[in-house]
């Protein structure tokens, strides 16, 4: 069963009808980036506290009206980020979407910029890193401290946005799901969903597809709970970054194997838009942690 407004959900549980036309992938988009912010601001007050992070710079206006460059705690500023790599976020995942689907796009163009569903998570991650990376150099933050104190919190924000695709029912699930390939002991639902009246409109026969949101859901979680564990590492600054880089390709890699998503070809290869972004993630990641993985070299004072 799928859930695209609010008042579906209430009308679920409740039998009342009420007027909450609320879509719930976005109640869920904005849970997400209010948790990941939380997480993100609790890392910077301890990176700034520590001295791995230093002051933010960023023009206010001072005494007298003028605008004046003041040296503010970075965590302070989380707000104003999160806002800015939202809305970039969202143009982005429409934008990768409509490249996945061209021919659609040609079609009806309109219908599908304004649709409700239809949204790649990779689009949003590139839109929202690139703007992003412009405040920090706008606020003159190091960028490799940063993007380790981030690290943990995009992870936790992917899993419960996640979420928002599961009961919603907006188009992310997997293939036909093998029922004779189930295990005993896991319930069927885990296994095979139908997700009756989703947001896409879709009729999916029974037994149903894979789950596939609530998987990613699951396995982020996990990669949550070892960035945060490890995000006191005695490695250079970007090390937990490379860290995620390789986690969030490796998950995205693997749930393509049972996702129903648009394939490419290109010389004999087939794969997919998310495929293609995953092995690059797995790369530089991979490259990164190769390259960050010495602990930072001690600064001896009198040194020349």
């Amino acid at each position: 069963m799928a859930f695209p407004y609010l008042s579906d959900l209430v009308y679920w549980l409740t039998g009342w009808r009420l007027p909450l036309p609320l879509a719930m992938f976005g109640l869920f988009v904005a849970f997400g980036t209010l948790a990941a912010a939380v997480c993100l601001r609790r890392e910077l007050s301890r990176q700034y506290r520590n001295g791995a992070i230093g002051p933010a710079r960023r023009i206010v206006k001072g005494e007298n009206g003028a605008a004046v460059l003041a040296e503010v705690a970075p965590q302070t500023l989380v707000s104003d980020f999160a806002m800015v790599v939202l809305v970039a976020g969202v143009l982005g995942s429409r934008v990768f979407h409509i490249l996945e689907h061209l021919d659609e796009f040609r079609l009806n163009p309109w219908a599908m910029i304004f649709s409700r569903s239809g949204l790649s998570i990779y689009g949003g991650l590139i839109f929202g890193a690139g703007a992003g990376l412009l405040l920090l150099r706008r606020w003159r933050i190091p960028v490799r401290p940063f993007m380790d104190a981030i690290a943990p919190a995009l992870m936790l924000g992917y899993a419960i946005g996640r979420l928002g695709c599961q009961i919603s029912g907006d188009g992310d699930w997997g293939i036909g799901a093998d029922m004779a390939s189930k295990p005993a002991w896991l319930p069927a639902w885990l296994w095979a969903q139908t997700y009756d009246h989703n947001i896409a409109g879709v009729l999916i026969a029974a037994p149903g597809v894979y789950p596939t949101p609530l998987y990613e859901t699951l396995m982020a979680l996990a990669c949550f709970g070892l960035l945060w564990a490890l995000r006191r590492h005695p490695f250079q600054p970007g090390w937990l970054f490379s860290l995620y880089l390789v986690l969030a390709g490796a998950e995205r890699f693997l749930i393509e194997q049972i996702r129903v998503n648009v394939q490419f070809h290109f010389h004999g290869m087939t794969f997919t838009q998310a495929e293609l972004i995953s092995v690059i993630y797995l790369g530089l990641g991979a490259v990164g942690l190769a390259l960050l993985s010495r602990p930072a070299p001690a600064v001896r004072l009198g040194a020349p």
